[in-house]
């Protein structure tokens, strides 16, 4: 694949994972109230045997089976070559870090159950339409960016779009309807969505072939964390000071780390387009 055809790959997968987070739930329920709980099992099981057969099918290319052959051994140094790779390379330090303490303070959805409950007073129906909230803002930005990618100021664009993810909590934590908890969460999902894309393809489009096994490992690693660690963290200030101080904390956070990393990684900030530096991977 040609590497300028990268970000519209990687938002045409965030697509295809959004649609599956909005239709998943809603097929699993519908299985279920026809056939039961064994089928909706039975279903997985297919679903799964089947992903594996077709991720078989995915043949290496030819160069790239040359160098998974020449890897070095596992060692101390390789082990965390990774963390040194990008420790000193600001803009990959900045972006992967940016999305790691943006989403460890503006999480917000383990507050969901409490909003939907004591906020909303909405029940079950509530929760179960913000909770696809989020998934179908990141759907609806995420289609665009698979048929057209960024054209310029990625940089400034990711920046803006962390400061929308966190102006997007603070409403939603203030928010007592319905409606505007779920375009508020729409616009969060959406805006995340276009700070994953421009980190993916800076990350991946930044680093040479022979690193990106290991940088990706630990952008999986703080991405993969994130998530948790910020539905602890809004979980237990909700236990100390309420659900919503703890969503108004949260958002206000996100704010203030992205203005914080625009001072403190300006090569970042200037990014312009998302294009592939010279041995970087192809």
């Amino acid at each position: 694949m040609p590497v300028t055809l990268l970000p519209r790959a990687i938002a045409a997968s965030a697509s295809a994972q959004q649609t599956a987070v909005i239709c998943g739930p809603s097929l699993g329920g519908l299985i279920y109230s026809s056939f039961g709980a064994t089928a909706v099992y039975a279903v997985c099981i297919v679903v799964f045997i089947a992903a594996s057969v077709l991720i078989s099918l995915v043949h290496i290319a030819p160069h790239a089976q040359k160098q998974a052959s020449e890897r070095k051994p596992i060692s101390l140094e390789t082990l965390f070559a990774g963390f040194r790779y990008i420790r000193g390379r600001p803009i990959l330090l900045g972006a992967i870090s940016l999305d790691l303490f943006a989403v460890l303070l503006g999480g917000v959805t383990a507050l969901l159950p409490i909003y939907a409950r004591d906020v909303l007073h909405g029940g079950p129906w509530a929760l179960g339409l913000l909770r696809s909230a989020p998934a179908v803002g990141a759907l609806a930005i995420a289609i665009p960016l698979a048929h057209r990618s960024i054209a310029g100021n990625a940089g400034r664009i990711m920046f803006a779009a962390v400061g929308v993810y966190g102006a997007a909590s603070f409403v939603f934590g203030l928010s007592t309807s319905v409606v505007l908890s779920f375009l508020a969460l729409a616009v969060y999902g959406a805006s995340d969505a276009v700070s994953v894309v421009i980190r993916q393809s800076l990350v991946q489009m930044r680093t040479p072939y022979d690193m990106l096994g290991r940088v990706m490992a630990v952008n999986s690693m703080f991405t993969g964390s994130s998530g948790s660690l910020g539905e602890f963290r809004a979980g237990a200030v909700a236990a100390l000071v309420g659900a919503v101080p703890s969503a108004l904390i949260g958002g206000a956070g996100a704010i203030a780390v992205m203005l914080i990393w625009m001072w403190a990684f300006p090569q970042l900030r200037n990014v312009d387009k998302l294009a592939a530096e010279a041995g970087a991977a192809q």
